[in-house]
């Protein structure tokens, strides 16, 4: 056992630019294993363009500069699809799941992940059990799903592809509080089965329960940064996210 394991995702001096305007520039991120990290802020504040530029794609027009590294390997280099294949998984705010496949054929394998060390490779049995309701929904189609259900296989398609570390971009857009709390406390199971995650959440409150550290981004830059409940305390994130006034 490596007696100091490195960062899974590491990350510095990331920037994203469109027609000449810069709309994110981070310094630096760290993301360890079995760690849920949490990225909070406003509307716009930059948070899905961090964590599509960390996977090389833009809906627009970006020029991408910085260093990602995945397990120590440097991938910034690389085009989208061969990132996901290392092993750098994002499940997007429109989900990831097929309309016209119902959800066995979404939960087929489009490649066979390496095995390698550090990377769990979930099969349908495995994703089953974290989500139960998948395996009472199996000859539904991706379109007959609810909201909740649509997430969950989202991720389970995730999980199937092996990832070394996990994107989630507001995964509880849309849900009922109830399906927010079960589907963001599967991700702290899969975060002690040692998956590193990235959360980005505008809830912050429902993220706060189940993340280790906290960032916030505004406009683009990391203004905040630490322990999720020592952040959450901070007037700024009291006042302008979790609806109290400070004092």
């Amino acid at each position: 056992m490596n007696s100091s394991p490195g960062p899974v995702l590491r990350v510095r001096g990331l920037q994203a630019s469109y027609a000449g305007n810069l709309a994110l520039d981070l310094t630096a991120l760290d993301l360890a294993p079995g760690e849920v990290v949490g990225v909070v802020g406003a509307n716009g504040a930059g948070k899905s363009t961090l964590v599509n530029a960390l996977l090389g794609w833009s809906r627009g027009e970006a020029l991408l500069a910085g260093e990602v590294q995945l397990g120590g390997q440097r991938i910034d280099g690389w085009p989208t699809h061969q990132r996901v294949q290392a092993g750098l998984l994002l499940v997007p705010e429109g989900k990831l799941v097929f309309a016209q496949l119902n959800v066995e054929e979404n939960l087929s394998r489009t490649f066979e992940p390496p095995a390698e060390p550090g990377r769990h490779v979930y099969s349908r049995d495995e994703v089953f059990e974290l989500f139960p309701r998948l395996k009472e929904r199996r000859q539904h189609l991706g379109s007959q799903l609810s909201g909740g259900e649509r997430q969950m296989l989202g991720i389970g398609r995730a999980l199937m592809m092996g990832p070394k570390a996990l994107l989630l971009d507001e995964p509880s857009i849309g849900l009922a509080p109830k399906l927010v709390e079960q589907v963001l406390q599967t991700l702290r199971t899969l975060a002690r089965a040692g998956l590193a995650i990235l959360l980005v959440e505008q809830n912050v409150r429902a993220a706060m329960a189940v993340v280790d550290r906290l960032v916030l981004i505004e406009r683009g830059r990391m203004v905040l940064e630490g322990p999720a409940q020592a952040v959450g305390n901070d007037p700024r994130i009291a006042a302008a996210y979790l609806g109290e006034s400070g004092t």
